[in-house]
């Protein structure tokens, strides 16, 4: 057996009186693409927020490359840097150009010479499609166009792994598809994902296995075409019913 990248463990979590995270498994392989998806509520944005501790959880283990995530402190940190995370706010700091965005983390937490930072900041933004933009500032950047760059800003980390938290949500419809293409790129490449969206023509066309969530659980989980084509619970028929409209 392999060791999975990502793996969690009978993972409890509560706000309060509500449970978002009702024992939850889940294992995900090197190179293996996992689209989570479900409705509003569900716990799948809490799912993946827990996976690299921006959520607490209250039972249950986390495991990264086989080792519990670290509680807090320089072991957290080191851990962070391994997993890329997107939001749908791009998160980008506002003062600094593009450029700047992407290499302050290779230079402070990795300790990259900036040459050698900004060549690589450079490959990256050429690859998600945005290098002409580099020494503007977010704000002169369309959302989509943004949110590229929080993509290259995350691949500079040399991350193990990358989860996406609802990453086109937030941008236009005409926006979504040049982010989408980027994670399409990213999948091809063998890029280890986990992918919170509401978007199910990627989730059909780059998931090796949809994670379907209700309630704060996992009801069930399977290829693109076993899901969509074959639905095993009512909730995931209903969920599908509710989205054909859309």
């Amino acid at each position: 057996m392999t060791q999975p990248i990502i793996e969690l463990k009978h993972v409890d979590k509560h706000y309060g009186d509500l449970h978002v995270l009702k024992d939850v498994n889940l294992a995900v392989d090197k190179g293996e693409v996992v689209v989570v998806i479900g409705p509003s509520g569900s716990g799948k944005s809490t799912l993946c927020r827990t996976i690299n501790r921006l959520e607490t959880i209250d039972s249950g283990e986390i495991l990264i490359d086989g080792e519990p995530l670290p509680e807090e402190g320089k072991e957290l940190a080191a851990m962070r840097a391994e997993l890329g995370m997107v939001f749908q706010s791009f998160n980008l700091f506002a003062h600094m150009s593009i450029l700047d965005n992407v290499t302050l983390g290779p230079i402070d937490v990795l300790g990259v010479p900036k040459a050698e930072a900004e060549k690589r900041a450079m490959d990256l933004l050429g690859r998600v499609g945005v290098a002409e933009q580099a020494h503007k500032v977010p704000a002169q950047l369309s959302g989509g166009q943004q949110q590229r760059v929080a993509i290259a800003r995350s691949l500079a980390m040399h991350p193990k792994a990358m989860l996406f938290d609802e990453p086109t949500s937030a941008l236009d419809p005409e926006m979504i598809n040049e982010v989408l293409d980027v994670m399409v790129d990213l999948a091809s490449q063998g890029m280890t994902m986990i992918v919170v969206t509401h978007e199910m023509n990627f989730a059909r066309r780059v998931a090796n296995r949809v994670v379907f969530m209700a309630d704060g659980a996992i009801v069930e989980e399977g290829t693109p075409d076993e899901f969509f084509d074959h639905p095993k619970s009512a909730r995931a028929r209903d969920f599908l019913d509710s989205i054909k409209g859309h």
